[in-house]
């Protein structure tokens, strides 16, 4: 019996595991047209400064209040990937701090 709860366990873990390696290649995405208008803006503002490998994340609860948003950038980055990590990871820390209950996503043109 323990052996057979040790397999599951074990079996549940990896598949937890591959889950969570799925979403760190593929983290969430939003299209740049379905953004807040403020978000829009703020992202125009970012964009000359921006290289290929730059990247933003947004998280908003409302479309209409701007305390509830919120759009982070990694802009001066050499890998796609890093710049990605790092906008999720300054969104994720600006959502707390405003306690946005969306998801960090990361914006797509």
């Amino acid at each position: 019996m323990q052996n057979t709860t040790g397999k599951f366990l074990g079996a549940c873990l990896l598949w937890l595991s591959l889950l969570a390696g799925a979403w760190a290649q593929h983290p969430p995405v939003v299209p740049l047209r379905d953004l807040p208008d403020a978000l829009k803006q703020q992202w125009q503002q970012a964009r000359p400064e921006m290289n290929s490998n730059s990247r933003c994340a947004a998280a908003y609860d409302s479309h209409s209040d701007h305390e509830r948003m919120t759009l982070k950038c990694s802009i001066y980055i050499k890998l796609a990937a890093e710049g990605a990590r790092r906008a999720m990871r300054y969104c994720e820390e600006d959502r707390e701090k405003k306690r946005i209950h969306a998801p960090c996503r990361l914006v797509q043109e």
